[in-house]
């Protein structure tokens, strides 16, 4: 159980039900952090839905989002991000063997833009103000503007929901624990 009660679905205002709906039905299995999300509505109304904005968009490839979102919930040990993103990075072709070895340099199974993606997440990570420019250089050769941002974006957010998650101790949902096993065993 959490740090602080569940807001159930009945207790959120009308105009932020359908996000509370959707973020728990759509974006995947995360009802227990929305759940959280739930005791700002501010936060939920903009946290979670500009994160639903940003899926039905699609600028970023979801394999390099997933990547990024595998290597920093990794580097930060959050077990909860780490459960639910690690089958889908496996669902877009990467082995579970990859997704569990992503943070080795030699890391078998990925290209060279999964390990420029892999590489800049843990710049952004751990050295944000050190970048070398030829990492730029880089992204730019495989990833238009939009994509840069909205890769640095959702980067830096992870480290938030990493923290927020710790922090707060929300449990991994039983549809989340299926997935990483199923995920596990491919």
């Amino acid at each position: 159980m959490a740090r602080v009660r569940d807001i159930e679905i009945e207790e959120v205002a009308d105009d932020l039900k359908g996000i509370y709906r959707r973020f728990g039905a759509e974006y995947g299995p995360f009802l227990n952090q929305v759940k959280v999300f739930a005791h700002r509505p501010p936060a939920l109304r903009h946290i979670m839905g500009m994160l639903l904005e940003l899926k039905e968009e699609s600028v970023l490839p979801i394999r390099y989002l997933e990547i990024a979102l595998v290597v920093v919930s990794k580097m930060n040990e959050c077990q909860y991000c780490v459960s639910h993103h690690t089958p889908r990075l496996v669902s877009t072709g990467l082995s579970s063997e990859t997704a569990e070895n992503i943070l080795q340099t030699d890391c078998p199974g990925l290209n060279e833009i999964d390990r420029l993606v892999r590489d800049y997440s843990i710049q952004v990570t751990e050295n944000a103000g050190r970048i070398p420019n030829k990492m730029y250089e880089s992204l730019r050769e495989h990833f238009t503007e939009s994509q840069v941002v909205e890769l640095t974006l959702r980067i830096a957010l992870c480290g938030f929901f990493n923290r927020f998650n710790d922090a707060l101790q929300i449990e991994t949902e039983d549809e989340a624990i299926r997935l990483m096993v199923s995920a596990d065993q491919n």
